[in-house]
């Protein structure tokens, strides 16, 4: 099960062990954010509205992988948003309907300072940084993504948790008159679609609040105009077009978890040993290759995040 901390310390106020070795790394990479804070308009330069605009300025991620990145159109033209459709090609056509403003983002619970935030008030209150994350997806395909945006743990330090706030529940879009697929899945998926982190996985800084991708707004299939990238997870985790943020004292079920419970968990971790009851996860089609490849623990980010899991049994707790 969970880790018990001392009670006097807040989740919030944790910092995982891999973070404090990699310090400087850290102090560096803030150190960048804080320049590109000081530059003016910066800022107030990265709001624009229209899919495909660019974002402005953005910093370079020290969190970013090394691996090719996939292409726009790959990223943008073969999705899972069920929202939209059950095919990979369906959201492309069916999300141009997606009016993304205004929008309004409700951040509630166990906080001190629950507020509602307009989207565009909401991207302006940090820096973007680029941030190039592997994505792998339950169906053993994955990706090489350029995202924009910044650490979910900016906008948690700002609405400060409670003490009983040891979950973070996302709650996206529910419209079945724009997302027609909330239609269709009526009685497979119970909407709107949740997803949740626990309070140190929201915390950490590989955790991202992304309002675009290869420097640009985001496209309405990729969830537009703000979701959550979890790049250690599958990525049906990564809540997109999310309208509210929740904090919790108890674990939230997942719209996937309450479906299929036989076949999604709560955690979700990318593990090659952890097979779907359908198919084997040990191996993977990255999108544009011939060939398969190894699944890595934890999508290849075991050195940052596997302390948040020390002591747990991960094939229970999947």
């Amino acid at each position: 099960m969970l880790i018990r901390k001392p009670a006097v310390i807040r989740s919030s106020e944790i910092t995982p062990e891999p973070l404090y070795r990699e310090r400087r790394h850290f102090m560096q990479q803030a150190a960048a954010i804080l320049g590109a804070a000081a530059a003016p308009g910066c800022i107030e330069a990265a709001a624009p509205k229209k899919a495909g605009a660019a974002l402005g300025p953005l910093v370079k991620s020290f969190y970013s992988t090394t691996d090719p990145q996939n292409s726009l159109k790959d990223i943008s033209s073969y999705v899972n948003f069920y929202e939209f459709g059950t095919d990979k090609y369906s959201p492309v056509r069916l999300a141009r309907n997606l009016r993304t403003r205004p929008w309004t983002v409700k951040v509630e619970g166990e906080v001190k300072r629950p507020r509602a935030y307009d989207v565009d008030e909401l991207l302006k209150l940090a820096p973007l940084e680029e941030r190039i994350y592997r994505l792998r997806c339950v169906e053993a395909w994955s990706m090489v993504v350029p995202w924009a945006g910044y650490p979910l743990a900016e906008l948690i330090k700002r609405v400060e948790p409670t003490g009983k706030a040891k979950f973070v529940e996302f709650v996206t879009l529910h419209d079945p008159d724009r997302m027609p697929g909330q239609r269709a899945l009526f009685g497979s998926l119970d909407w709107p679609y949740v997803e949740g982190l626990r309070m140190d996985e929201a915390m950490h800084p590989l955790t991202i609040l992304s309002y675009g991708l290869y420097g640009q707004v985001l496209p309405n299939q990729n969830g537009a105009p703000v979701r959550i990238v979890v790049p250690w997870k599958y990525g049906f985790k990564s809540a997109k077009s999310i309208v509210a943020i929740r904090f919790v004292e108890k674990p939230p079920v997942n719209s996937w978890q309450k479906s299929a419970p036989h076949e999604y968990a709560f955690y979700s971790n990318v593990n090659p040993t952890v097979d779907h009851p359908r198919w084997s996860q040990a191996t993977e089609r990255r999108i544009g290759e011939l060939f398969k490849r190894k699944t890595e623990m934890f999508n290849g980010y075991a050195r940052q995040v596997a302390a948040l899991y020390a002591g747990m049994d991960l094939r229970k707790f999947y």
